[in-house]
């Protein structure tokens, strides 16, 4: 299919930050694909994007699964052309707030192989497409507890140093390439996803849509972006928007 409109896909789309990030590329024109484990959760967002005009493909997909993020990569690379840019942003905490040494052992198997793996996975597949064309941006979420260790935030904060070293590592490899990987942390967010990880908070928090802005100035950036690491709650504050 001849390419008209940039294309970003964007995983576990189906809440969150996530789903913010899925409506405001809806609004800005992009072709755009979507993920989840939950497929009546990501059918909803669909709809609400097709209604700002979007092209869409949502899919039910385990991004842990290298056959299911082939189907993924593939399935957009058919209807869209190639993938300008990704956002890995699905990660689970696991359970709630628990000492290590109380961390049931397949519990901390699972938030490893889920938040280490999906981005390995994705990236992975997705980059034979964009050094093909020499250009194309990798986005990886992750958090202020990927560079300090949290007490009681478990497997999830580890997982996030992992994340940390999968792109710094990537990001060297590909330097002398055009194609571009970061990371973004959103810092403390209005989720389901931090509600487990503090429960009854009494701190105010970010709402999902207030990181647009940061978004916004990113993808502005004209080269630069490859192996850097971004605080999206520094430069809203920076800039005033917070």
């Amino acid at each position: 299919m001849e390419k008209q409109k940039p294309v970003v896909l964007i995983t576990g789309a189906s809440r969150g930050l996530g789903e913010a990030l899925t409506y405001y590329f809806a609004e800005r024109n992009y072709s755009i694909a979507i993920c989840s484990r939950h497929l009546k959760e990501i059918q909803k967002v669909k709809k609400k994007a097709e209604k700002l005009g979007a092209s869409v493909i949502a899919l039910e997909v385990d991004v842990t699964h290298s056959k299911e993020v082939d189907r993924l990569i593939s399935v957009t690379e058919y209807h869209f052309g190639s993938i300008d840019i990704v956002i890995n942003n699905a990660s689970i905490f696991g359970p709630g707030p628990c000492e290590l040494t109380d961390y049931d052992e397949q519990a901390f198997r699972n938030v490893l192989t889920t938040n280490v793996l999906n981005p390995f996975l994705v990236t992975k597949r997705v980059l034979s497409g964009m050094l093909v064309h020499n250009q194309g941006l990798v986005i990886t979420i992750t958090s202020e507890a990927g560079i300090t260790g949290f007490a009681e935030w478990g497997a999830y904060g580890i997982s996030k140093f992992a994340v940390e070293g999968l792109i710094q590592t990537w990001s060297d490899e590909l330097a002398d390439y055009e194609v571009e990987l970061c990371l973004v942390d959103p810092g403390e967010m209005n989720t389901k996803m931090h509600e487990r990880a503090v429960p009854n908070c009494d701190y105010s928090l970010l709402e999902p849509n207030q990181l647009l802005p940061f978004f916004d100035y990113l993808l502005s950036l004209k080269g630069g972006r490859n192996g850097q690491r971004y605080s999206a709650p520094d430069f809203l504050e920076a800039n005033g928007y917070v």
